[in-house]
């Protein structure tokens, strides 16, 4: 049994000062842009408000970007270098996306 643990669970990720610095700030954009979406979302369901939507959305995308830069050093034995790096810069498009919906949110009436 403990053979096939081993074998489950990749070897412990080494990472730099910099590396450590990137996954923690990205999981705590993952964790606060997922509260203020559930936050949002709930309040769009009591209000019906369809900004209150948008404005969900724009954390949601939020949430999504701090999720993927923070799983790049855990994917990096599975996946190539190339497509980490591809799919994190990737999701940078998501920050756009995100600050339009704010946008949008705040110019609609």
């Amino acid at each position: 049994m403990a053979a096939l643990v081993a074998e489950l669970v990749p070897a412990a990720v080494t990472l730099t000062l910099a590396q450590q610095l990137e996954q923690t700030i990205s999981f705590g954009i993952f964790v606060l842009g997922a509260a203020l979406a559930t936050l949002s979302g709930l309040a769009w369901r009591r209000e019906r408000d369809r900004r209150m939507a948008v404005v969900a959305v724009g954390y949601l995308m939020f949430a999504i970007y701090g999720f993927v830069v923070f799983l790049e050093y855990y994917l990096l034995p599975y996946l190539s270098v190339r497509t980490v790096e591809l799919v994190e810069h990737g999701a940078a498009a998501l920050i756009l996306v995100g600050l339009l919906a704010f946008f949008i949110a705040l110019t609609r009436d």
